[in-house]
């Protein structure tokens, strides 16, 4: 048999049955992330891009993965974050020993160049330790070829990526199953690992002590104190998922993975592994919340970049290098179990009217904290155009549906163009005004209910979570009546156990179609304390924030009779949400700046 067809018959990777979500962590440096589950099995990671194909893929049924653990199978597990970074200590308890694992992906990071680091450290004890390591570029249909050791460093290459591994030396490669090995350490000893995956020809050292030290100040630099917040540690630890999956390029991956369902079965899996601009802009206003800071810095400049480039064409999704979306696809894997494979995404084609508006609140908040470039002072000028032309046309909306008249991009609009009237000189901003006014004014018309509070969209009366969102941001004028009565019929229709869903689903229970959405929930949050209700925002935030695994990751949905995370993680409009509640409900105004 030729090594192609050996290639494309490949299968699954048994050796790594899947866990339920909640259990997994991640790991980021900007560029990319790796999906580690309880066992120390890395089981997703994607070379050298978030949008690259997986080397290792057995979390949605390929194969390939890099294990790294006690021998012994009977131990307990517990693991967690180093605050304030994506740095992540397994730890593992057996009758007669203590292990951890300190695993991360170095810092500063380059695109072509993925440094994974492991330390292996006994605690208590004595302990027998294994490796695998099976890298599959393709998500799982190739090897890695012509595995060769010098130095004490293995090296391998395939599929345009090239491998160094140091810290195996005494391992052996298998044809079939890629490297094993096995070492054995005791109280005190610690042992590194250190894998490289690139596409360039460099070779700098693999020296663990230098990189652990880059990527320790690294963090260190990227990530500020949070002390003055509500849940200081839980904001601090979301600022760090934020900058992980931040790229250097500027865009901010939505969340690492692809293909984890949000409802088992029905074909609700998709891929996240690009750079929303709405997702962008939240976690930019987010951080422009607590204060200037790098991260807000490259939201403004990755979403001016696109809008400056495609005008009111702007598509709503782009990869973090900012180049359009590839077609979605389906990948020939099991999948995670209830899910279905797929890479790419179709909303790429879509029109979102609401992106402009969160882009307009967002160049709003630089300009606050003077952080608003010339270049985004240009796409100021594109998006209010944008907005002019475009706003009466049917749009897909926040939840990337049907095109309808849905309220809430138009209200999202006109909370932008306000927002950004308050920074613009004279003539420009009353502009944004007037054309704010007349949205608004054709909104109410068509949307507003007799009773008062805000439909869904022109044709549909029911409640829509995503309301909350111009509300929270102070779209209804002083004593305007509406955001008072649409907050509590939200709150009436779609919120159960403390938890909020986005919508009805037809005639089915809240929880069957779907689990509640955590983006709504910090949202709700917001609202409520706009309105001035700061003990209920408390209790929107503090029971939303709950919704997450051992990790503190939270993924986009929650089914809260299970317990269960839903859908890809981390998902990064959600991690913005708590950050900025945590600084807002620690705030006495409710006006965002």
């Amino acid at each position: 048999m030729d090594d192609r067809a050996e290639e494309q018959t490949a299968g699954p990777d048994v050796a790594c049955p899947p866990w339920i979500l909640r259990e997994y962590a991640v790991l980021a440096d900007g560029e990319r992330g790796a999906v580690v589950d309880p066992q120390g099995r890395i089981v997703w990671l994607c070379a050298p891009r978030w949008h690259s194909d997986a080397v290792f893929s057995a979390l949605i049924g390929g194969a390939g993965h890099f294990t790294v653990g006690p021998a012994d199978r009977w131990h307990v597990w517990g693991g967690s974050y180093e605050e304030g970074t994506l740095i992540r200590v397994n730890r593992w308890v057996s009758a007669d020993s203590v292990i951890e694992c300190r695993d991360a992906l170095a810092m500063p990071a380059s695109p072509d160049r993925l440094v994974l680091l492991r330390r292996m450290r006994v605690v208590e004890g004595e302990a027998l330790l294994r490796l695998e390591l099976d890298p599959r570029p393709g998500f799982g249909t190739h090897r890695m070829r012509d595995p060769h050791l010098e130095g004490g460093v293995w090296t391998a290459a395939g599929e345009g990526l090239r491998m160094r591994l140091s810290g195996a030396h005494r391992a052996s490669w298998d044809p079939e199953t890629g490297l094993r090995g096995e070492f054995r350490l005791g109280k005190g000893e610690a042992h590194d690992i250190v894998l490289e995956l690139s596409t360039g020809s460099d070779r700098p050292r693999l020296d663990p002590g230098e990189l652990w030290a880059a990527t320790e100040r690294e963090w260190r630099r990227t990530v500020p104190d949070c002390s003055a917040l509500a849940a200081p540690r839980d904001a601090r630890h979301a600022y760090a998922v934020l900058r992980g999956l931040t790229s250097g390029a500027g865009g901010m991956a939505a969340a690492a993975t692809t293909s984890l369902p949000e409802r088992a079965n029905t074909g609700r899996s998709y891929d996240y592994r690009f750079a929303w601009l709405r997702d962008q802009c939240y976690a930019g206003l987010a951080v422009a919340a607590h204060g200037p800071h790098e991260l807000l810095d490259t939201a403004v400049r990755f979403t001016a970049d696109r809008i400056l480039a495609d005008g009111d064409g702007v598509r709503p999704a782009y990869t973090v290098t900012g180049e359009p979306m590839p077609e979605q696809r389906a990948l020939p894997l099991p999948g995670y179990p209830g899910g279905s494979d797929r890479i790419g995404n179709e909303a790429t084609t879509q029109f979102q009217l609401d992106t402009f508006g969160e882009a307009l609140q967002l160049f709003a908040a630089a300009a606050h904290h003077d952080r608003l470039t010339p270049d985004a002072e240009a796409a100021v000028r594109v998006a209010v155009a944008a907005v002019e032309r475009r706003w009466p046309e049917p749009d897909a909306g926040l939840w990337e549906l049907e095109n309808r008249w849905w309220t809430h991009s138009r209200l999202s609009v006109v909370c932008g163009l306000r927002r950004i009237a308050d920074v613009l000189p004279g003539k420009d901003s009353e502009r944004c005004d007037r054309i704010a006014d007349s949205i608004l004014a054709e909104t109410r018309r068509r949307c507003l209910h007799p009773d008062g509070y805000w439909r869904r969209a022109a044709d549909d009366d029911g409640p829509e979570a995503a309301l909350l969102v111009p509300l929270a941001r102070g779209c209804a004028d002083a004593g305007d009546p509406s955001a008072s009565l649409t907050r509590q019929r939200i709150e009436a229709r779609l919120a159960q156990d403390g938890y909020l869903y986005r919508f009805q689903h037809g005639t089915e229970p809240l929880g069957e179609a779907e689990g509640a959405f955590l983006l709504c929930g910090f949202h709700m949050a917001l609202a409520t304390h706009h309105l001035g209700d700061r003990a209920g925002a408390f209790r929107w935030f503090e029971r939303t924030r709950a919704a997450c695994g051992p990790p503190g990751l939270f993924a986009e949905e929650y089914d809260v009779r299970q317990r269960q995370l839903r859908g890809n993680l981390p998902q990064a409009f959600v991690h913005a949400l708590l950050l900025e509640c945590a600084v807002r409900l620690n705030d006495t105004s409710t006006l965002p700046p």
